[in-house]
């Protein structure tokens, strides 16, 4: 990890009642400039660290690092951290641009100086002509984009995020997931963002932290997440997943072959995170890399499978199967001219490669 980092948590443990830990050892810098997303289910630790780095809850073990100062008894308001929550926490009786004064002016900057920044805050989220208005007065997106401007006004080194976009409808969401992105890139600011929502940490991030169980189960880049999960967890929570089950037959170098459960025949797959001869391992495959009626020898695994349900959603039609004993297996037909035409009932030749196929921990082991 780059020596620049802006945030180290060190040995970090939290808990609430004195003998469960919400937040286990958790060891990770943030580095300066970065976005990085803390992702993860309801209750995997995710939001207790943005409150331990914001200074609104303490640690319980461990050390807490800002510019490389221990800031675990320095209080919220003067660790200079900006902060945009979900429910925006603007002042209603106050207009937009007082909202964004308000940071400035309880540091104590000169009048020219804040009208300056104000302006620039509100430029920089493209919402000049509302200063004048209260936020009852702006729209759900148009509230948020403020939000995020006044976390920003006071040119912070760092801004914390907390489900910033979970009450917006889907369209807005994916809007000002693009606009909170090109801001970042554009103000060069470190942002460490916290959500359940897959899409907005792949769509936003430089990097992700996937938590489960107070853990950090995978940290990368999104494209490394999603191409090279590292367990079924995390195979599993970030992006569309096919499971299979099965046993270790043989296994040498990086792939292995896997017998599958109800006599679902042999899969070649890379050996990522499973044992030897007779472990039991959990195979992960990709939606839109299972190919229907491959040309003979073009893929090295062939399985047989049954249609039970088709459901176009334009761009592709998400057919669902039977394959092995797994009713739910999910194959992306991209809707292309000349792809096959598909029916309910009709049983199909599936092939994949081993690349496409990993071979990850015991079924059971993992969400």
């Amino acid at each position: 990890m780059t020596t620049d980092n802006i945030v180290r948590f060190e040995n970090v443990q939290k808990s609430y009642d004195g003998e469960n830990l919400v937040v286990k050892n958790l060891n990770l810098d943030v580095e300066r400039g970065e976005f990085l997303t803390m992702l993860g289910p309801s209750g995997s630790g995710k939001t207790t660290c943005l409150m331990m780095l914001a200074g609104f809850e303490p640690a319980t073990h461990g050390e807490i690092y800002l510019n490389k100062q221990p800031i675990n008894n320095v209080p919220p308001h003067k660790r200079g951290i900006g902060m945009v929550f979900q429910n925006y926490a603007l002042f209603p009786h106050m207009t937009v641009a007082e909202n964004l004064a308000f940071p400035l002016m309880v540091r104590k900057m000169s009048k020219a100086d804040v009208e300056a920044k104000v302006k620039r805050a509100l430029e920089m989220v493209q919402l000049p002509q509302f200063s004048g208005r209260r936020p009852g007065q702006l729209s759900g997106g148009q509230q948020q984009r403020v939000a995020v401007a006044r976390a920003l006004v006071f040119e912070p080194d760092l801004v914390l995020m907390d489900e910033p976009l979970g009450a917006l409808d889907k369209n807005l969401r994916e809007e000002m997931q693009y606009e909170i992105k090109h801001i970042h890139e554009n103000v060069g600011v470190s942002v460490v963002y916290v959500t359940h929502d897959q899409s907005e940490a792949l769509t936003m991030s430089n990097r992700v932290a996937v938590f489960d169980d107070g853990i950090i189960q995978q940290l990368a880049p999104p494209e490394e997440l999603y191409e090279r999960p590292v367990n079924a967890f995390v195979a599993y929570f970030i992006g569309e997943n096919n499971r299979l089950y099965g046993t270790v037959k043989e296994a040498s170098g990086d792939s292995c072959f896997v017998e599958l459960d109800g006599g679902g025949g042999v899969v070649k797959a890379l050996k990522v995170n499973t044992g030897g001869p007779g472990s039991r391992t959990t195979l992960s495959l990709r939606p839109e890399r299972v190919s229907i009626a491959p040309a003979e020898g073009a893929v090295e695994n062939i399985l047989s499978g049954k249609v039970l349900e088709l459901i176009y959603l334009g761009d592709h039609i998400r057919t669902r199967m039977t394959v092995s004993g797994n009713d739910e297996f999910i194959v992306k037909v991209p809707n292309a001219q000349g792809h096959a035409t598909l029916n309910v009932g009709d049983e199909v030749r599936l092939g994949w490669t081993t690349e496409d196929c990993r071979a990850l921990d015991a079924p059971g082991s993992a969400a």
